[in-house]
């Protein structure tokens, strides 16, 4: 079965790759010569998922799904929300994104934050949506070598590692992403 994930970000890409059964056969937006930045210009981690399957199903006529995750902050109102890529503005890095927010929380002692994924899917003429969602609270300071963007500042709720302190495989068993992709291959099995 032959599918696009609508990414460009190859360490996101290689962790859905693990989680797929190996009968599905997952494409790149570099694969299918999707060069285009495709615009998240909705208000809601769920509404830019479905503009990014919509772009690749519309443009290039492939079954496709597509993410967006965002890291939502109590304290800081739900920020970064949609903007977590690009919090510290639009020519960005992980490191700054992170420290802008550790410096954001500096005088807050309210810590509780959530990584919220949602999966768009458009297949066979369809269109279903997926949400995973992990809490956790924001460190005072980056721990650990392993993931990408947020994960050396965020501490899913019941454990003492920061999901850059943990294997790939006990992040996605607990991760945002796991969440919503385990629902995602699911509904592709049935």
């Amino acid at each position: 079965m032959e599918l696009v994930f609508a990414t460009h970000n190859k360490n996101k890409f290689e962790e859905v790759k693990k989680l797929l059964p190996k009968h599905f056969s997952l494409l790149s937006l570099d694969d299918i010569r999707c060069v285009e930045d495709i615009r998240e210009t909705a208000t809601t981690i769920e509404g830019n998922a479905i503009l990014k399957a919509n772009y690749v199903k519309d443009h290039y006529g492939y079954d496709c799904f597509a993410d967006d995750t965002g890291l939502e902050v109590d304290a800081l109102n739900g920020e970064p929300g949609v903007y977590s890529a690009r919090y510290a503005g639009k020519a960005t890095n992980a490191t700054l994104n992170m420290n802008k927010l550790l410096k954001n929380l500096e005088a807050s002692k309210n810590r509780n934050a959530r990584f919220k994924t949602a999966i768009a899917l458009n297949y066979k003429g369809s269109q279903v949506l997926f949400l995973g969602v992990c809490d956790g609270e924001i460190l005072l300071e980056k721990r650990g070598e392993k993931g990408f963007g947020y994960d050396p500042i965020f501490q899913p709720k019941g454990f003492k590692q920061s999901f850059a302190e943990m294997t790939l495989q006990q992040k996605s068993d607990i991760g945002h992403r796991g969440k919503a992709m385990r629902q995602l291959i699911e509904y592709l099995s049935e």
